[in-house]
């Protein structure tokens, strides 16, 4: 137990630091708001307002104070507090920086209140003679690996096709992409098969950024000025470069080749990267970077595995700060709440990047008492996550 009270308000002075550098352009009422959902959810592990208000030991009573806070999120997301989180995120990204584009699910089965949700067919549990649809609003996340290799968000939106004046995933999809180029200036974009498609390729073009994409088997590629699929190239070619890449939480030995296409959306020339003794047929990869080695080729090709990584962070917000679980009702609100959930995880993410994480290894011998919780939550979630 010895340092633990230092350990605990050394941690709570860092989440003030830090929240305080988010919230510098906004009035003083914004300011505390952010500064208390913040350590709430950080100390709670979740992101109902009634534990963020438990955690907050306000003379108050419980039910004003989370009307506080509900009325703040109801306001939306600063663009000020917005705008200062991404110039601090860029601080932690490394000069090459990786992007991971993914989408992830809120289900809420039992939601009748929520705005705009969705119903969608759900593919883990629908069989070929039933279908089952569930309730939910989609998650587009753009996260950045930073120079620790951890996943921080520099973009989140929850959106619904239920909402009036939606386009469509693609255009949430392009704001992502366009916040990563305008951010970092030029990054390398890796994306899952979801993503193979001719618009996706021609904005990253547009946008002059780099890519690793995994192809699907439909996907048609120019080949010596011949339009091949590209299951049939990967078929004509073998494995030479042999590496080592982590997939799904385990170490694997892979084989890769590349060949010089053309893709059906431009003109211009990338590579396809094939991986072989990963899954059951080989992966194949578009990239457009220049491959001239082949330490080229592995970096391609351990720039796509990496992408397990916001798989990770889906999964940290979910479990960690019980993301499903929450209780605000308009979708201006849960983009919100969804806000300050990022700012917990790029401080987690900071926090694991800095040498005074050994005073939170002490705190995980240490036994239960007041006011731990922070320091245990903060805690578990570094060991879970980053380590």
């Amino acid at each position: 137990m010895a340092y633990f009270t230092s350990n605990t308000y050394t941690l709570k002075r860092k989440i003030l630091t830090y929240t305080n550098k988010i919230s510098k352009h906004l009035p003083k009422p914004e300011k505390k708001f952010a500064a208390d959902i913040t350590y709430g959810m950080l100390a709670s592990g979740s992101c109902l307002l009634t534990d963020v208000v438990d955690q907050l030991h306000e003379p108050s009573k419980k039910i004003n104070i989370a009307d506080r806070l509900s009325r703040h999120l109801d306001k939306g997301t600063p663009a000020p507090a917005a705008a200062s989180y991404l110039q601090q995120v860029k601080k932690m990204a490394p000069a090459n920086p990786v992007i991971h584009i993914d989408d992830s699910d809120v289900v809420k089965p039992d939601g009748y209140k929520f705005e705009a949700l969705g119903i969608v067919r759900d593919g883990s549990e629908s069989t070929a003679t039933k279908n089952v649809y569930k309730k939910v609003c989609h998650v587009t996340e753009a996260c950045v690996l930073t120079a620790g290799s951890h996943p921080v968000s520099i973009f989140s939106h929850i959106h619904s096709s239920q909402e009036k004046d939606y386009k469509s995933a693609n255009t949430i999809t392009f704001h992502a992409m366009e916040q990563g180029a305008a951010l970092f200036g030029r990054a390398t974009f890796a994306m899952d098969r979801g993503y193979d498609d001719n618009k996706m390729f021609l904005k990253l073009d547009e946008l002059g950024q780099d890519y690793v994409i995994r192809l699907t088997a439909r996907r048609k590629l120019l080949y010596h000025n011949k339009w091949t699929m590209a299951t049939e190239l990967r078929s004509r070619r073998k494995g030479k470069v042999k590496t080592s890449v982590f997939y799904k939480g385990k170490e694997h030995e892979a084989y890769l080749s590349h060949v010089k296409v053309q893709i059906t959306a431009s003109k211009k020339d990338i590579y396809l990267v094939l991986v072989y003794g990963i899954t059951g047929h080989p992966m194949m990869l578009a990239a457009n970077k220049e491959i001239k080695s082949k330490d080229d080729v592995v970096r391609v090709a351990r720039t796509y595995f990496s992408r397990w990584k916001i798989e990770e962070y889906f999964r940290c917000k979910k479990q960690m700060f019980q993301f499903e679980k929450f209780r605000v009702r308009r979708l201006k609100a849960i983009n919100a709440l969804n806000f300050y959930i990022t700012l917990c995880m790029a401080f987690l993410a900071m926090v694991s990047m800095e040498s005074e994480t050994n005073a939170l290894k002490v705190s995980r011998a240490s036994g239960s008492g007041s006011g731990q919780s922070v320091l245990q939550t903060v805690s578990s979630a570094l060991s879970w996550l980053f380590q």
